[in-house]
């Protein structure tokens, strides 16, 4: 695959300009803080160096997409390019798992850590999984719903070994930050309060965010993505580059000219029914929503294909489609926005390693690295000595004085006797604060037990609800099932069949019976059209009688079953 070493720049400033970290103004003088984001998957890594100034006013310095042979020497060019030598570096976490546990509100942080962790412990085991080999983090949900009670965590885990495996690929840089994609992307969004909206980033997989409130409600991943799209396209063109680019000038038609799409562009075949896949998903999902989705933004590789928003829109009429642009970049950029959405993941990964509570941060500095750190502190106020300068000064000075022995001895039994005063008074005093406490801890535990039994008179009613809302969900997806399965057919149909072959009928005759009469003078064509109905997996189960020869044409009935 020697087109893979084909890539991709986007540069917003020259290079001699990168080094600036401190921009003169009027007002004063700015300091700058920069990250470079990096979106890796398979053959392909999206990146984006961001800085931020005391104003939280961000700015992207370069950017752009490029394909890879070996990672390492991809990402050893992308540091070369963008001069990230020194500046810290975030890159997304892989094969991050998403889950949802429900936790008291009334408990406190490190009551809920624990609760959370039992909880994904208990999940590990019954997949008879060891919860060791995971790292995890998590955020408390932002919902419109009506829980005094309770709320919800969303939970993200990593294998440790995915995780070591992404470090390693950046061993020699700055790596700072390893942060879940799903809860990034959100960074590019600002919004009014009180607005719904869901975040769809079709990339690898594709991962639908719930944004309430201008925070993050939920997470859901599909694992459809646009690997699927691009991976088909590759198997044709021998080249993921190519792949790449043929997605990026692929236009999808409005509904009025759906039969174009196939006439003018082979590979809607391959991209159709992944698109149709994710916004069927889409569509459920706003519509189980409890609060209500005003708009759909769209991003990732997925919006890299031109008019993938109108056909959005075609599906979720209701709610308003667009594709997602980041909330700082001015409409009077001189860089094209679209340039700017094809890296939209690398620039969101690069926001949130910026951030100073990174509380999602997959990477963790030791305790023992932190004390260290400690005694290198400059101490000396300006004067050039170091902590550990002093002590040595210390030493030499104190050996040189023989007596300095006595004198230590007669500080520690001094600085002893004091210590057991002030330790003793400090114990009395945490006994006290302990009662309390105490008495604190039984008020609230008698509150938790009266809540409980609240809950547990309610869970009834709710149970009532739930059978209701499910009865409900059956009967309305029984309906949505086959509501887009004819179209469909009819798409797939018009792909398949031959020049030569005419249909005079296709039947619905019963839930997912069709019945098809087609005739042609040929009547080799005829059997080919039915063996593609059933090599394409367009119908199950494909039947047909010996057919009718009427005035040189061979009329036939095919049968099957919807897939």
């Amino acid at each position: 695959m020697k087109n893979l070493q084909k890539n991709k720049i986007y540069t917003s400033m020259k290079i001699d300009k990168l080094f600036k970290i401190i921009i003169k103004s009027n007002e004063g003088d700015i300091k700058m803080a920069s990250c470079l984001g990096l979106y890796i998957e398979n053959n392909l890594i999206k990146y984006a160096k961001v800085s931020k100034n005391n104003n939280e006013s961000a700015k992207v310095e370069s950017f752009g997409v490029k394909f890879y042979d070996n990672v390492e020497s991809a990402i050893k060019q992308i540091i070369e390019e963008t001069y990230s030598f020194k500046i810290p570096i975030s890159i997304n976490l892989s094969e991050e798992i998403y889950n949802k546990f429900e936790v008291f509100s009334l408990l406190s942080k490190k009551d809920i850590d624990g609760v959370i962790n039992s909880e994904f412990e208990n999940l590990c085991y019954d997949k008879d999984e060891n919860p060791n080999i995971y790292e995890s983090r998590y955020i408390i949900a932002n919902s419109n719903a009506v829980r005094n009670e309770k709320v919800t965590a969303i939970h993200i885990s990593s294998t440790k070994a995915s995780i070591a495996q992404q470090k390693n690929r950046l061993s020699e840089y700055k790596v700072t930050s390893i942060v879940p994609l799903g809860i990034c992307i959100q960074n590019l969004l600002k919004e009014e309060k009180k607005t719904a909206s869901l975040i769809v980033n079709i990339e690898k997989n594709t991962t639908i965010t719930k944004v309430y409130n201008n925070a993050i409600a939920d997470i859901k991943v599909i694992q459809t993505g646009a690997h699927d799209i691009i991976d088909n396209i590759e198997r044709k063109e021998n080249s993921y580059s190519k792949a790449y680019e043929i997605c990026k000038n692929t236009t999808i038609y409005t509904e009025k000219d759906k039969d174009l799409q196939y006439e003018e562009n082979e590979y809607l075949v391959d991209i159709m029914p992944v698109l149709y896949q994710i916004v069927t998903e889409v569509s459920r999902i706003a519509e189980e929503s409890i609060e209500k989705i005003e708009k759909v933004y769209i991003t990732g590789t997925g919006a890299i294909i031109n008019n993938i928003d109108i056909y959005f829109q075609d599906y979720l009429r209701n709610i308003r489609c667009e594709i997602l642009k980041p909330a700082f970049v001015s409409s009077n950029s001189k860089i094209n926005i679209k340039d700017y959405i094809e890296v939209n993941s690398a620039i969101s990964i690069a926001l949130q390693g910026l951030e100073k509570n990174n509380n999602i941060n997959f990477i963790k500095e030791s305790k023992l690295k932190k004390t260290f750190s400690f005694l290198k502190m400059d101490l000396s106020k300006g004067n050039g000595n170091t902590a550990s300068t002093i002590i040595d000064n210390f030493i030499n000075k104190f050996n040189k004085q023989y007596y300095a022995t006595v004198v230590g001895c007669g500080l520690i039994v001094i600085g002893y006797l004091v210590g057991a005063i002030v330790i003793n008074n400090q114990l009395e005093t945490k006994i006290s604060q302990a009662n309390s406490s105490i008495d604190e801890t039984n008020t609230r535990m008698a509150q938790i037990e009266e809540y409980n039994t609240q809950f547990n008179s309610q869970i009834t009613e709710y149970q009532r609800l739930i059978r209701n809302i499910e009865n409900i969900n059956d009967a309305n997806s029984e309906d949505k099932r086959y509501r887009n399965t004819i179209p469909n057919l009819l798409n797939n149909i018009m792909a398949v069949i031959p020049k030569s072959v005419q249909l005079s009928s296709i039947e619905n005759t019963s839930n997912t019976h069709i019945v098809i009469k087609a005739y042609s003078a040929k009547s080799e064509q005829i059997a080919y059209f039915k063996k593609k109905l059933d090599a394409e997996e367009i119908l199950k189960d494909v039947v047909s009688d010996t057919g009718v020869l009427q005035g040189g044409s061979l009329s036939v009935t095919i049968e099957g079953e919807l897939p």
